[in-house]
């Protein structure tokens, strides 16, 4: 290659890098539409006052309202396995049988032993009217009246213990029917049937959740805790479970607790909520994202979310004047809800602000605005962000 020739190259790469470093310095604006002053086309959107929801997010776990371990009260043979693993029970259900017979027997002996004891006080009684009788009329000693009124007594104390035995025997006979407490969901069966267990075990036989309602146990920062009981000492606060992947909402609930102390170590507070879980959307132990719900700022000025743009110095927005110049004013924003942020100063009602379009914009462009009534709409070319989480600052 000539040298003239390599020069000419040389000097070609050193404009275009020129050119390149001109557009990154000047935020990305096509030089051209500054240099021939076209419109530079936008979306834009009207600054309007909104009712915005103020929320505050956190990360649970689901847990299962109750949690019971079965496990048997008598020992025996395990004879009958009455539910499936996984199976919906109800109170009172029959879920597993301990072989009656040898309750079934001592209940047995307890009823004949109460009939005999029960004839030997009938004699008693029938001996004691007539020693009565003797005594009064002096043809018996009354210590032989005291002594058969003793026996009589005796043997009405025996009955009554042997009622006592009947009532145990008939409970211990009861404990061979194992039953739900309550209702819910049986879990993987721990003991399969014809094993023998006892009663001293500490292994049970299977695990009931309770699944509806259910809880979630969530935690929040501590700073934020003095707004939490203020607003729900006005009344009952709302809370949402959410998949934590995709954001979608899986039940409403509302809050029942706020724990007694503070975890020192992570600065956090635990809280807990209620969900009725009609549709089975949660499950013990699962993760989600909780949003509680503290209230509402009626009438807040908004902007769209996407019109927020964040700057070395905070954020900012573009504002439209009515020359179609646009002006990069600082703002201080508070809460977003469903794309609309809370503006708490530096705009007015009425004011124009870029949505989309705002990486080729800088303090005194000219741009032509296409209104969009849609909150956080994409301009053309753009496409759609997700739509606004609503977060606490």
């Amino acid at each position: 290659m000539k040298p003239k020739r390599k020069l000419l190259v040389g000097a070609a790469c050193a404009l275009i890098v020129a050119l390149i470093v001109a557009r990154v310095l000047s935020g990305g604006a096509p030089v051209k539409a500054t240099q021939t002053g076209k419109p530079i086309p936008v979306t834009a959107a009207v600054v309007s006052p909104h009712d915005v929801s103020l929320y505050l997010n956190g990360i649970g776990t689901i847990q299962a309202f109750n949690t019971v371990t079965i496990r048997p009260r008598v020992d025996g043979e395990l004879v009958n396995v009455a539910f499936h693993e996984g199976q919906e029970v109800k109170k009172g259900d029959l879920l597993l049988q301990i072989d009656p017979r040898p309750y079934q027997a001592a209940l047995d002996n307890a009823l004949a032993n109460l009939a005999k004891d029960q004839a030997s006080l009938a004699t008693a009684k029938r001996d004691l009217a007539r020693y009565e009788d003797t005594a009064a009329k002096g043809y018996t000693s009354r210590q032989q009246f005291e002594t058969q009124t003793s026996l009589a007594d005796a043997a009405a104390a025996t009955v009554q213990a042997d009622n006592a035995m009947i009532e145990s025997a008939r409970v211990q006979l009861g404990y061979t029917n194992i039953v739900s407490p309550l209702d819910g969901v049986t879990g993987l069966r721990l003991v399969d049937q014809g094993n023998i267990v006892h009663a001293s075990e500490s292994t049970g036989l299977v695990v009931i959740t309770q699944v509806q309602p259910i809880s979630a146990i969530f935690t929040l920062p501590q700073d934020v805790l003095p707004r939490v009981i203020a607003a729900k000492a006005k009344g009952i606060l709302s809370v949402s479970a959410m998949d934590g992947d995709s954001g979608a909402a899986l039940d409403q609930g509302t809050l029942e607790l706020i724990d007694n102390e503070i975890d020192q170590t992570t600065g956090t507070v635990r809280l807990k909520a209620k969900f009725p879980n009609d549709a089975r959307t949660l499950w013990p132990g699962q993760f989600v994202s909780i949003r509680l719900k503290l209230g509402v700022v009626a009438g807040g000025l908004t902007a769209p979310t996407r019109a927020i743009q964040r700057g070395p110095n905070g954020f900012f927005v573009f504002v439209i004047g009515p020359d179609s110049k646009v002006e990069a004013r600082p703002v201080e924003t508070g809460e977003d809800d469903q794309g609309q942020t809370l503006v708490t100063q530096g705009l007015r009602p009425g004011e124009r602000v870029v949505v989309t379009g705002q990486v080729r914009l800088q303090p005194g462009s000219t741009v032509q605005a296409i209104d969009d009534a849609r909150t956080g709409a994409a301009g053309p070319g753009e496409a759609a962000s997700d739509e606004g989480r609503a977060v606490v600052r």
